[in-house]
């Protein structure tokens, strides 16, 4: 076991670094950190393809990445959640099926198959970066996962920065009060820290009304997975070598169980926040990781297709909120 720690420490540590760089660069320069973290990591991919740090920088994209989800269980809170009524549950729950719907019916005409029109829309319609990746841990592997996840990963991060900054100018010219700006931020924006700028920047109100409906899209990941996990292993094709991806991976398991520990008010305010925390700065590690890891070449590669998928993804899904909060409020 200490020699195995051994081998991790220099790629962990790695990997470390430019998650606190990006964090620090993302401070001064009100970039999202996701982003920097990936771009960074990008930038000294070298390390990723020879040397020391490989073994640790494959650990952290993998096994730190699956923790920091399982810990974003604990931001969910059902109860808290239940007081926005049910009309407004249903409403950006119907979203995120309906995002997903929509981009498994359209991709074909992108030029793309199931896998990456799954992988786009569940990362549009859940949860954005940290979706992407619980997303691709169910899919069965080939060649071209690694670039379809960081496609997708540096898509939806790029998408979410300019609804941050475009979608609290449309509320304005719509006129939409507090909480249906909310409501519309929070269903709409891809990544939590973006939805939380947004809707902040225009009030208090509409900021805690937009996280309160984000934190639903959260809490759709596990049963979203879930769903697609038994889709999977009931119609595709076995991946080459012949395993099938899990059904629940554990990662998704600890998110439900922490998820209703949060729920039922079991967790302490303090340890809820550490994990809290905790779950950002590992899925930022993992993501810095997985930049590291990544052939740019490769992932530009994927085409203008794809993105012109990922963003009629966003339009549907800003088009699908906008609708239901204009008829039901």
């Amino acid at each position: 076991m200490r020699c195995h720690a051994k081998d991790l420490f220099p790629g962990v540590a790695v990997s470390i670094i430019v998650a606190v760089t990006a964090q620090f660069l993302a401070e001064h320069y009100d970039t999202p950190a996701m982003l920097l973290a990936l771009l960074l990591g990008i930038a000294v991919s070298f390390l990723g393809e020879e040397g020391k740090t490989v073994p640790g920088i494959a650990f952290s994209a993998r096994t730190l990445l699956r923790l920091g989800i399982a810990f974003l269980g604990v931001r969910v809170s059902m109860g808290v959640m239940m007081g926005l009524g049910w009309q407004l549950i249903a409403l950006v729950a119907g979203g995120v099926v309906a995002t997903i719907c929509f981009g498994l019916l359209v991709a074909r005409a992108f030029g793309h198959k199931w896998r990456f029109a799954l992988l786009t829309a569940g990362s549009v319609a859940i949860c954005g970066a940290s979706a992407a990746m619980a997303i691709s841990a169910i899919l069965p592997r080939d060649e071209r996962s690694e670039e379809r996840l960081i496609f997708t990963v540096m898509g939806v991060t790029v998408l979410s920065t300019i609804a941050m900054i475009a979608y609290p100018i449309l509320v304005n010219l719509l006129e939409l009060d507090a909480n249906q700006a909310g409501v519309f931020l929070g269903g709409t924006i891809h990544d939590v820290a973006q939805v939380v700028g947004a809707g902040f920047s225009i009030s208090e109100q509409t900021g805690d009304s937009a996280t309160l409906v984000k934190l639903i899209r959260v809490a759709m990941l596990a049963p979203i997975v879930l769903v697609a996990s038994l889709l999977i292993r009931a119609y595709a094709k076995l991946p080459a070598d012949g395993t099938r991806p899990p059904l629940l991976p554990g990662f998704v398991i600890a998110f439900l169980v922490l998820a209703g520990l949060s729920s039922a008010e079991l967790i302490p305010a303090a340890a809820s926040n550490f994990l809290s925390q905790t779950s950002r700065w590992l899925l930022l590690t993992a993501i810095a990781a997985v930049g590291m890891k990544t052939n740019l070449k490769q992932v530009l590669a994927v085409g203008g297709a794809a993105i012109a998928l990922l963003i009629m993804e966003t339009l549907f899904i800003a088009g699908f909120i906008l609708a239901g909060i204009l008829v039901l409020t």
